[in-house]
């Protein structure tokens, strides 16, 4: 650290305790010696930090921005001129000045600061970064010139607020936009200031119906966010129910149905909150007190709650599930409701509404590999083979859990594409990527989102060649997860042995066979759970390449006889063997279902059992995984098992087959 930038960030330090100073003056003797500690204290730790390496500061920096907390970053900033990634150094003092505390966009940002800022780094990812800011700022000031002209140059365009605010300031223009809002206005997670703006301005200028607002505000007490409905329904204007009711409906829903019907809209309406809201806890209860007021609605009001209902049901198994949604009939229902009705249906055996729930979803959903192979499926069911073929030959070329099945009901097995190779030469031109050396320096600083947005950045433009290259260079220099997820990307030209990479296998498959675990699985699970990174950290304290807990690390620990202590929770031959262990264990309590046990190995061996008892009949593992409630454990489970199938050719090298590794679940 410089003598210099030792001075100015003491000078910064000494500023605010003569600031605190001056406070104490007006305050009795206790409060002027609790400031002057406190002043003690901030110099103590301008000190300290004065001591501390740049690239600790740099990730001080970081976290000050990521809280919006200006004066902070100001500061931090202040100690790194030279630093060898100015841009992030400039973007971390720009952005806590564009956003509060909470994270809502200011309208008094520094434009002049910005535009200079993108120009100066225009191309680069971070440059893209700070115009997703940027747009925020200039939709939330409804300044529709200046964003009319920074939207087109938003590279990634990945923000529902922000697409809102371009349909404002089309419909600001005189567009009718009420088609693309109704689209777009499905996942209320991400709907952020910008959306409830659109929702409202929308609804104001007669461009988004009132039914459209209650549908709304009922997606967003579906899925918890009951204080963003309250928002939404501003919408309403003079309509608007009081905050005591929507409450009411939200965490007292007894209370609401049990007040009836009145007929006017309001009531209807906060009656299907309230269904919506119990149903959360008790969808038998929901049902129950339901059916007394239903017939106090419309037929098309009705549908909507069984709907609700339905979904509820469905997540906790119930097998009055599909009965709750066939009374829904095609109802207008979230999302999420519509594809719990075709799990619903799955798992019923009724290959007819199967069907019918696929036809129902809107084309975006509709066309997702998911469904279109769950549509072929209930079309040849249905006797319709020819057309169900065709289903199935739009997906089965997809590396992926859905393609290999598609694939498998045209009568192939999950084989290995020709594998293309780079030379020495298209991968050595990848160390003079500016943004690849970005990411390595914040991967080497522990910053994996920065990280990836570098070298993700990167990929966008590429040949699969390119990928190729880019994906051995990341493996030359040890980065495995960014191999596997660039070598992913490719879409004609392929290299499975980097895409299905087996780092460290001279420690995999020994402590496999050890246990008798099949080595494909044991690596399709260190995929998909830490893709190979050595210290990865889940946000529940999962560590290591195969994410175990603590808890369950110290059990097995135990179990195998195997001296253990927290910190040995990183070292490779520990993890994998504390690893292999727990999922063969699991693997044996299930009778051997790999289905049952990959699932276990996500959410805890007791759910599995849980959701396999609520089975009356046998079913196919595919139709057991696509209906776990869970949606981490659902995506866990079958990407495990497509990753377990295409290790096992490389491995083998034979073609394999993923329906038999599902095998049939059978009624516990």
């Amino acid at each position: 650290m410089s003598e210099r930038l030792t001075r100015v960030y003491r000078a910064v330090a000494l500023a605010l305790t003569a600031a605190t100073l001056v406070a104490c003056s007006t305050t009795q003797a206790t409060g002027r010696a609790k400031a002057h500690s406190a002043a003690s204290r901030s110099t103590a730790s301008a000190d300290a930090l004065s001591q501390r390496s740049p690239d600790d500061i740099f990730v001080q920096l970081r976290e000050a921005a990521r809280a919006n907390d200006a004066p902070r970053a100001t500061a931090l900033a202040a100690m790194l001129s030279g630093y060898d990634v100015p841009s992030y150094v400039q973007y971390f003092q720009i952005k806590p000045r564009m956003f509060d505390r909470s994270g809502k966009a200011l309208i008094d940002a520094p434009d002049d600061e910005i535009r200079a800022f993108l120009r100066t780094y225009d191309g680069q990812a971070i440059a893209d970064r700070l115009r997703n800011d940027w747009l925020l700022v200039l939709g939330k000031r409804h300044d529709w010139q200046t964003f009319d002209a920074e939207y087109p140059k938003f590279v990634l365009d990945d923000d529902t607020q922000v697409k809102c605010y371009a349909l404002m300031s089309r419909a600001a223009r005189g567009e009718n936009v009420t088609q693309a809002a109704t689209d777009l206005l499905t996942t209320p997670k991400y709907y952020g200031e910008g959306c409830v703006d659109m929702i409202n301005t929308l609804a104001a200028s007669g461009q988004l119906p009132r039914k459209e607002v209650w549908h709304q505000i009922r997606l967003a007490y579906e899925e918890n966010y009951t204080s963003l409905g309250k928002q939404i329904a501003d919408a309403l204007g003079a309509a608007r129910p009081d905050d005591s009711l929507l409450d009411m409906a939200a965490t007292r829903p007894a209370q609401i149905l049990a007040r009836g019907v009145d007929g006017s809209e309001a009531s209807r309406q906060l009656t299907l909150l309230a269904v919506v809201r119990m149903a959360r806890s008790d969808a038998m209860l929901a049902a129950s007190s339901f059916s007394s007021v239903a017939g106090s609605l419309s037929p098309e009001e009705r549908a909507i709650g069984w709907g609700s209902i339905g979904m509820r049901g469905a997540l906790s198994q119930n097998p009055m599930a599909i009965t709750w949604y066939r009374q829904a009939g095609n109802a207008k229902l979230s999302t999420t409701a519509q594809e719990w009705k075709v799990r619903a249906a799955l798992r019923a055996g009724d290959w007819n509404l199967v069907r019918t729930g696929i036809e129902a979803m809107p084309s975006a959903l509709r066309d997702d590999g998911v469904w279109t192979y769950w549509y072929g499926r209930a079309l040849r069911e249905a006797g319709k083979v020819d057309a169900a073929r065709a289903q199935f030959q739009k997906i089965a070329m997809q590396p992926n859990f859905y393609g290999q099945l598609a694939n498998e009901e045209l009568g192939n097995k999950t084989s290995l594409p020709p594998r293309t190779t780079v030379t020495q030469a298209e991968v050595d031109a990848n160390r003079a990527n500016a943004g690849f050396r970005r990411a390595a320096k914040f991967y080497d600083l522990g910053l994996r989102f920065e990280g990836n947005r570098e070298w993700n950045w990167e990929l966008r433009n590429m040949t699969d060649r390119q990928l190729l290259a880019a994906a051995q260079y990341a493996n030359q220099i040890e980065l495995f997860d960014r191999t596997v997820n660039t070598a992913d990307r490719t879409k004609v030209e392929h290299d499975f042995a980097l895409r299905y990479l087996m780092p460290f296998r001279d420690k995999v498959e020994p402590l496999a066979a050890a246990v008798d675990l099949d080595e494909a699985w044991a690596y399709g699970l260190i995929r998909q759970e830490s893709r190979f990174i050595i210290n990865a950290r889940s946000s529940v304290g999962a560590g290591g390449l195969m994410q175990i807990m603590p808890a369950t690390a110290k059990m097995v620990a135990r179990q195998i006889g195997m001296d253990y202590h927290p910190g040995m929770m990183h070292d490779i031959d520990t993890n994998i063997r504390l690893g292999t262990s727990y999922l063969a264990d699991i693997y044996n309590k299930f009778d051997g279902s790999a289905v049952l046990a990959s699932a276990g190995y996500n959410a805890g061996p007791g759910r599995p059992r849980t959701w396999r008892s609520t089975l009356d009949r046998p079913v196919e593992g595919a139709i057991f995984a696509e209906t776990i409630p869970f949606n981490e454990t659902r995506t866990y489970v079958e990407n495990v098992l497509s990753n377990t199938t295409y290790y096992s050719a490389l491995i083998t090298g034979r073609p394999q087959s993923l329906k038999e590794r599902l095998g049939i679940i059978l009624p516990q």
